[in-house]
């Protein structure tokens, strides 16, 4: 049973279908305040002398159910195995679980070192919590500091979830410790933010110092009259590579009315880049592509003047200026990052 109750050392996140319905629970705020509000009402040092007094095997047992848990939601991950300090962002169950295990050792010594084990694994499920809200609170501040919205790419990635339900418990009845499941609901929004943060569009498509036509208002090249331009055009000689401006899935290849040739990539979360007038494509449709990856070449197909990249950015559907994110992108998500590893760094001590 002590080895039941040992935990393992690998850490944060959360498999596939259950990462989508954690999100979305998490992001409704009242189930959020509902979890809260039972997290307060956890089991005092009185009922749990009780539980171990009537069943010690039934405790065993659920001490056992727990520890899978744990091992469901960290097995994957790769964090340390200690949590950095932060502003409570959940409760502290160490002075109720000091209380547990003295008068359970008191009451019923043969049952200590299980109520010891217990007291751990609350006291891990609280840092991991605690840390998972840290990395959440990072990347969405870098979000922010992009001029994006988190809540609002969250909400969009909901739209486009799915899969068989697969319950997990911490109980033999079937229930959730709701600790453990605050924990699952911190570890899937800090997975989703940091999905969201590898989308964003931060490695430059083509030569920056090359941009012959910004976005916005413009002169028509063709008719003369004023227009809108929905993307930036990096001149640049036939042939020379067009790279990935983020991480993402390859959606189109092929020619569109106006545009040529064209490679198109979702990101997740709403985010799409578009890539015209090529003269060829290095890309196929379902292609997972890293930030930096040639998807293509430089060409002037389409209703083009000369060889250039058109590159846009499209949030929803919605042209949004590129220039911001590749100009600041790579600074603030660097730091985003560099501060995320020393965190790590120094916890692992």
């Amino acid at each position: 049973m002590v080895g039941a109750g040992v935990v393992g050392a690998a850490l944060l996140a959360w498999a596939g279908t259950m990462t989508s319905a954690a999100v979305s629970q998490y992001i409704a705020q009242r189930d959020r305040l509902a979890l809260l509000e039972r997290e307060t009402k956890v089991e005092s040092a009185e009922s749990r002398v009780a539980a171990y007094r009537n069943d010690l095997d039934a405790v065993a047992d659920e001490l056992k159910l727990r520890q899978n848990v744990i091992e469901e939601l960290t097995d994957t991950l790769n964090l340390p195995q200690k949590a950095a300090s932060a502003d409570d962002t959940v409760s502290d169950s160490s002075s109720e679980a000091a209380k547990t295990v003295a008068k359970v050792s008191a009451a019923i010594p043969e049952a200590g070192a299980l109520a010891e084990i217990e007291a751990r694994q609350l006291a891990y499920v609280e840092r991991l919590t605690r840390f998972a809200d840290q990395r959440s609170s990072r990347a969405e501040a870098a979000i922010r500091k992009l001029g994006l919205d988190p809540e609002r790419m969250l909400a969009s990635a909901r739209r486009a979830q799915g899969g068989p339900l697969e319950v997990i418990s911490t109980g033999r009845d079937g229930s959730l410790d709701p600790r453990f499941e605050r924990l699952g609901l911190s570890l899937a929004r800090m997975e989703a933010l940091q999905r969201s943060l590898d989308g964003i569009p931060q490695v430059l498509p083509a030569d920056l110092s090359g941009i012959s036509s910004g976005f916005g208002l413009r002169r028509d090249p063709f008719t003369g009259r004023a227009a809108m331009h929905s993307g930036l055009d990096f001149r640049g000689r036939t042939g020379a590579p067009i790279h990935a401006a983020a991480k993402g899935t390859v959606s189109f290849v092929g020619r569109k009315s106006g545009y040529g040739k064209v490679v198109e990539i979702r990101h997740g979360n709403g985010l799409m880049t578009r890539y015209a007038h090529m003269s060829g494509y290095r890309a196929k449709v379902g292609q997972k592509v890293a930030a930096g990856d040639v998807i293509g070449a430089i060409g002037s197909t389409g209703r083009s003047t000369g060889p250039h990249l058109h590159f846009e950015v499209r949030i929803n559907d919605r042209a949004v200026n590129p220039r911001p994110f590749l100009e600041s992108a790579p600074h603030v998500l660097e730091e985003a990052r560099a501060t995320a590893n020393a965190t790590a760094a120094a916890t692992s001590r």
